[in-house]
């Protein structure tokens, strides 16, 4: 139910976003929800099962986001929760914060950053 939840909130506040799920061979490990706005892609939500995490897959899945974006001239923005382990891969990424939201970092990879990759 929280799935479906949170899946018809982005559907509806985020219309055009693309909807990926993250594979293994032919099994799901995760999904991606990412829209391209005018000067950036921006990363709604990115989430990986417990299995599948600290394994680089999502160090492989935002480097390929951020190839895409230096391909487009775009930046890759997300929010990021501040206690949110990840952290730690978005700033070795190259990944910097915009803005302190509270609970969210605002964080904005740009293309100046591409040799974080």
């Amino acid at each position: 139910q929280q799935f479906e939840a949170q899946h018809a909130h982005y559907m509806e506040h985020y219309p055009d976003a693309l909807w990926l799920i993250i594979k293994e061979g032919r099994s799901a490990i995760g999904r991606l929800y990412l829209e391209q706005w005018p000067s950036e892609w921006r990363i709604i939500d990115i989430a990986l099962l417990p299995n599948a995490r600290g394994k680089g897959f999502g160090t492989a899945l935002l480097k390929d986001i951020m190839e895409l974006a230096i391909k487009d001239k775009r930046a890759v923005g997300i929010h990021v929760e501040t206690t949110n382990p990840a952290m730690s891969l978005y700033t070795r990424l190259g990944f910097r914060k915009l803005e302190d939201k509270g609970v969210y970092y605002l964080m904005r990879w740009t293309t100046e950053q591409a040799d974080s990759i």
